[in-house]
């Protein structure tokens, strides 16, 4: 090991002043047992950083054939292997000149590398992976009480879908409440569109019946009246998908239903088993469906239903957003197959969900699009050929 004498030789070979540097010097030599294969860098931002100090996890997932994720309890992270020219060196209890006393003097202190690195786990902030969710909750959808005593497969608990889902907690809870998913028994269900429809029927013929307002529906007389017909417990999940939940002066629960999801539940009933549709009928028929008092609106039908103006007569199809690719440039391609020209009003609803934090719809056609002209409107199509 090396004295302090000697390392002021050194510095005075290399002509360099002792008052330029760090009162503390490290005389670093390799323990009997250095390695580089047992340690692995991570770079953490200041919320990280102090999420694990707090004592909080996080958590890697990912199946053998997916690109791993890291987790947090609301966000997820790509993880990504980044190179560095610079040797990363591992020092067990490194005492830098900055956690000692500032009257030191001049000290030598003896160091070991147990462990170096040439990269870094480097994390980068990434939309959760949640389209396999409703696929695998899809393989045993709940069709009423006495059809899923009779149905078998596989049940998922959240445990269960947070070891399988590239997503944080919150994050995967959000998607099981956007995908209308419901728990029963501990285990979440996803209702069979066709019985979730034949519920929401029950409720909106309901309010019809009893002359209420829409926008209060109380509980306490649904579960009464329509407890008879469905599950109490389906009644109110489905009032919880399809409206706002208050409670009033009186201290009764009642629901404000929301028009937008009620028309969009309707219209997606209607088109799930047509190819295409012609828009004027598809209107009529649209608003004959709805409850009385209700309005429908194509702009409902955003990232949830296509219009394409340019057949003759003009027609609609389901197309929602859900069943379109995660990646981006797969979404990409995929809209692009559909349809070579896009206007950003049509294409921008189906790629919103692609945008990360601060990003535009706009900046992402500026990548992935290039545009031209078209009747005197601007229209996107693709950067490269697509396979058709």
């Amino acid at each position: 090991m090396r004295t302090l004498e000697e390392v002021q030789g050194t510095l005075q070979i290399a002509k360099l002043k002792e008052e330029d540097l760090h009162p503390v010097v490290h005389c670093l030599t390799f323990s009997e047992s250095v390695s580089s294969g047992d340690y692995c860098l991570m770079e953490l931002d200041e919320t990280l950083c102090k999420h694990i100090e707090a004592g909080k996890s996080l958590v890697i997932r990912g199946d053998k054939d997916e690109h791993a994720v890291l987790c947090s309890e609301d966000k997820t992270y790509d993880l990504k292997i980044a190179d560095t020219s610079n040797l990363l060196l591992f020092i067990p209890d490194c005492t830098t000149s900055g956690l000692l006393p500032q009257d030191t003097g001049k000290k030598l202190i003896q160091a070991q590398i147990s462990g170096f690195s040439n990269s870094y786990w480097e994390l980068r902030r990434c939309r959760p992976k949640l389209k396999k969710l409703k696929k695998l909750l899809m393989e045993n959808p709940y069709e009423g009480p006495l059809a899923d005593q009779e149905a078998g497969g596989t049940k998922y608990s959240t445990e269960d879908l947070l070891c399988v889902i590239q997503a944080s907690e919150e994050e995967l809870l959000a998607q099981l409440q956007n995908i209308h998913a419901c728990k029963i028994d501990g285990c979440w269900k996803i209702l069979d569109f066709e019985y979730e429809i034949q519920i929401l029927g029950h409720i909106t013929q309901l309010v019809d019946s009893e002359s209420w307002s829409f926008s209060k529906v109380p509980l306490s007389v649904c579960l009464e009246e329509l407890g008879p017909l469905e599950p109490k417990e389906m009644i109110e999940h489905c009032l919880n998908c399809y409206g706002r939940r208050y409670t009033d002066e009186a201290g009764s629960v009642s629901f404000a239903l929301n028009e937008d999801k009620v028309c969009q539940a309707m219209a997606q009933m209607l088109l799930q088993n047509a190819v295409k549709f012609n828009l004027t009928e598809f209107q009529e028929v649209w608003q004959q469906s709805v409850p009385e008092g209700m309005t429908t609106r194509l702009d409902q039908l955003k990232s949830m239903a296509l219009v394409d103006r340019a057949s003759r007569p003009e027609t609609i199809s389901l197309l929602r957003v859900e069943d379109l690719p995660e990646d981006t440039q797969e979404r990409f391609n995929c809209l692009f197959a559909m349809r070579e020209k896009w206007t950003e009003a049509d294409i921008a609803p189906y790629i919103q969900d692609l945008c990360g934090e601060k990003q535009s719809t706009g900046a992402l056609l500026t990548k992935y699009a290039r545009t031209s002209m078209q009747s005197g409107v601007k229209v996107y199509n693709s950067r490269r050929p697509v396979a058709t």
